[in-house]
């Protein structure tokens, strides 16, 4: 069972930081049309990227921390 958690720890740690990166990297996330696109509601965005970056990478962490 613990090899299990430790997998998906594996797995959520790997996306999360994929998330970040992609994120953070200019030429695959265009912030500014986003920005141009959603108007008032581009804060939305950073609420989406903490939940799918690093919180997954956290989790991930936590699990593989508590399970290896």
């Amino acid at each position: 069972m613990h090899t299990v958690f430790a997998t998906i720890g594996w797995l959520l740690a790997i996306a999360g930081l994929a998330v970040s990166v992609a994120f953070w990297l200019p030429g695959l996330c265009h912030r500014t049309r986003l920005k141009e696109m959603l108007g008032s509601r581009y804060p939305i965005v950073y609420v989406v990227y903490i939940a799918n970056g690093p919180l997954l990478l956290l989790l991930g962490i936590i699990l593989l921390k508590t399970f290896r």
